[in-house]
């Protein structure tokens, strides 16, 4: 008897036991690092969009379903060609890097869905690139302008992909390379070339036209300094100094001769044995 009332109750025991390992995976979630949850509740709320799943453990109702994104850093690489200001074709390679801004992935859901970097990230770097370069031309693309080209894509893509309808954090963009038909590209190079020689060509003028000009002054000041010298030189000066030097001289142990007067101006004459 005591066997046979407790049956009805294993058997529901049984049953249950094999229903929650067939819904196992629908009722027990585990989110790693780097993931976040958000839930769609299909009976009573719908989607949860400000009620965000941190890693680790959850248990959810089995007619609910938890939507995972992978919130670290993600990369996009893109290849495309585009027109310039003038209607030239060129071929750029970019890497944006990104990842969903956390607390705001219950929008991006909403909006995207989990294939959010192919429904917004690309279309809209691509057409950041686009606009961005055209309004310059190959040359300010590929050599001239081409970190200011840069700046102005990140600022642009950030901008579009940060926006309350988006919720993208970008965090870097590189122009990998920018690829010209080969005419274009030899052309803009021999121009650049030409205005490197031209501006050494200045550069050397100028240096010329400075030293030239520091000669100029050197040569003024000591003109205007020998003329200062020659108007202070009187006949009086010059034979006063004439006497002392003789003076100085007569002192010397050499044997010398010292003839008083006897000089075309009446300086000392100095016979030496010398």
């Amino acid at each position: 008897m005591k066997n046979s009332k407790l049956s009805p109750l294993i058997v529901i025991i049984a049953v249950g036991l094999i229903f929650v390992i067939i819904l196992s995976n629908n009722i027990f979630k585990t989110l790693e690092p780097g993931e976040k949850g958000v839930i769609f509740r299909k009976f009573t709320s719908g989607l949860a969009k400000d009620e965000i799943f941190n890693a680790g453990f959850h248990i959810i109702a089995p007619w609910n379903t938890l939507y995972v994104y992978d919130v670290r850093e993600q990369k996009v690489e893109e290849e495309m060609e585009v027109l310039d200001k003038n209607g030239l074709t060129v071929r750029v390679e970019i890497s944006v890097r990104f990842n969903p801004i956390h607390e705001r992935i219950g929008y991006l859901h909403e909006k995207f869905g989990n294939d959010y970097i192919t429904r917004l990230v690309a279309p809209e770097v691509r057409s950041s690139v686009r606009s961005v370069m055209g309004r310059y031309t190959a040359e300010e693309i590929y050599a001239t302008k081409r970190q200011e080209v840069e700046a102005k894509i990140i600022s642009e893509t950030k901008a579009i992909l940060g926006s309350e309808v988006n919720n993208i954090d970008m965090r870097a963009l590189l122009i990998r390379s920018i690829i010209l038909p080969e005419k274009i590209k030899a052309a803009i190079e021999s121009k650049l070339q030409q205005e490197q020689e031209a501006l050494a060509y200045q550069f050397r003028l100028e240096s010329e036209k400075s030293e030239a000009e520091r000669k100029r002054i050197a040569a003024e000041g000591e003109a205007r300094a020998n003329a200062i010298i020659n108007s202070s030189l009187t006949p009086a000066l010059l034979k006063m100094r004439g006497i002392e030097a003789t003076i100085e001289l007569s002192k010397s142990p050499n044997s010398k001769t010292v003839i008083i007067g006897s000089g075309g101006d009446g300086l000392p004459l100095i016979l030496g044995n010398n």
